[in-house]
């Protein structure tokens, strides 16, 4: 089977799997390569990929050529829709690969590249995508970056791979904040931790003197949200990536909960406790000027808006269990989409729009699932002791959440798992990881 009719006959497998939900498409397509990657459980095979040795231009890039490959064939690979052949060299990338070769390996597609040293002191990469049945060149792109920006540039190279093959917007380069946690479970430090995707690069951008809580990207931009309860009181901060600055959103009376931004990044939404009640007010960045959502007896709250701004998704206890529920983004028109046994919790639209995750305890069990944005077709992905806290991969193809074990030693920890429900896998940190929060890729 070639790589092509290989693409084809996996084009319809992913909304068969993804019961919950049809993904739209996503992605730059060729309209000479029409390529959708869809994934039906036990019929699915990973695409067989050979990846060589990055060539380098001088001996002096050899150890950069070496690090930009593993990570090029790490990224294809966790992603768990490739099969990944690590080893091998070409002599040069503006030779054409044996195919026989690599046809004989039962390889579909290759990604040869080079690391040289530009005139200017920059990096140069190019690499070159090659369908190996029929011998054609899929792709040919170049990236250029400081010497010391050569692991962004393989997120970027892998990402271009990526799209080609399956059709699906990229997410290798991109970031995740969370809440690292130290110490046992009855005295947990806990402070604000940002790393690339993959884990490296990992920064700590808040000492653990303070708690903090639901960390949460702004879609349009490197600037977070979150609660800190420096002070002893709980306060909504935001944080430039860029600039490091830092600032208090608002000194709200009694308690705030899960801030979260709009689709432009120009206001927050997120819920205050006031007078035995918990609802949910919106606040513009502009002037600060702050107006509610709802008014119900009980909780609303974890709002989440729809990628085009028009709903908002919340959890609410208002009919007497904990369900999710959805509104137009002025309050109007709220409306429950659980009806299933169990509480519902954290709810999360995707960046694609068609699927919202949640969490779901169940009989004693808890479960991170998918539904239509209308609340039909659940499916629960994966569950356990405590598992909680879904967030979306920029692309919408993957849900990163946090497990955490049992006893006085469990902690938390950060897994991801495709929208599918295959490949759940764990991201390793240095201590306890929760409340992960996934970026846009970065600009």
């Amino acid at each position: 089977m070639t790589l092509v009719t290989r693409r084809g006959a996996l084009q319809g497998a992913l909304a068969a799997a993804a019961t919950a939900a049809t993904l739209g498409p996503a992605g730059a397509q060729n309209a000479d390569n029409p390529i959708r990657l869809r994934v039906t459980g036990s019929d699915f095979q990973p695409i067989p990929l050979a990846v060589p040795n990055f060539v380098s231009a001088s001996p002096d890039l050899a150890a950069t050529a070496a690090d930009i490959t593993n990570v090029v064939r790490n990224d294809l690979k966790n992603s768990g829709l490739f099969d990944v052949v690590e080893g091998g060299s070409l002599s040069s990338i503006d030779v054409p690969p044996n195919f026989p070769e690599f046809r004989a390996s039962e390889r579909q597609a290759l990604v040869a590249g080079e690391a040289a040293l530009e005139a200017d002191g920059r990096l140069g990469v190019r690499f070159r995508l090659w369908d190996v049945a029929q011998g054609d060149q899929m792709e040919q792109l170049k990236f250029l970056a400081a010497p010391n920006g050569w692991r962004r540039v393989a997120h970027k190279v892998a990402d271009v791979v990526y799209s080609q093959l399956t059709g699906e917007a990229p997410y290798f380069d991109s970031r995740i904040v969370f809440v690292e946690e130290r110490g046992p479970k009855d005295d947990r430090k806990k402070r604000l931790a940002i790393m690339d995707a993959d884990g490296a690069n990992l920064a700590y951008l808040t000492t653990d003197a303070d708690l903090v809580l639901t960390p949460r990207f702004s879609p349009v931009d490197q600037e977070i949200t979150f609660i800190s309860y420096r002070g002893g009181q709980p306060q909504v901060y935001l944080l430039n990536l860029r600039t490091e600055r830092q600032e208090i959103l608002g000194d709200f009376p009694g308690m705030t909960f899960a801030p979260r931004f709009s689709p432009d990044g120009k206001s927050v939404v997120m819920s205050l406790s006031r007078n035995g009640n918990t609802n949910i007010f919106v606040m513009d960045l502009l002037n600060r000027a702050m107006r509610p959502l709802t008014d119900s007896i009980g909780i609303d709250t974890a709002p989440s808006y729809s990628p085009d701004g028009s709903q908002i998704v919340f959890e609410s206890d208002r009919g007497g269990t904990q369900q999710i529920y959805v509104m137009n983004a002025d309050g109007a028109g709220v409306t429950r989409i659980t009806e299933g046994g169990g509480r519902y919790a954290t709810p999360v639209w995707s960046p694609r729009g068609d699927q919202i995750a949640f969490t779901k305890l169940v009989s004693g069990e808890f479960h991170i699932g998918v539904m239509r944005s209308n609340g039909q077709d659940e499916k629960l992905l994966t569950s356990g002791f405590l598992v909680e806290g879904p967030t979306w991969s920029p692309n919408g193809r993957l849900i990163l959440f946090f497990r955490e074990t049992r006893g006085e030693q469990g902690r938390p920890q950060l897994y991801s798992i495709d929208v599918t429900g295959r490949n759940e896998r764990m991201v390793e940190t240095p201590a306890g990881a929760s409340d992960p929060a996934w970026s846009p890729l970065i600009q």
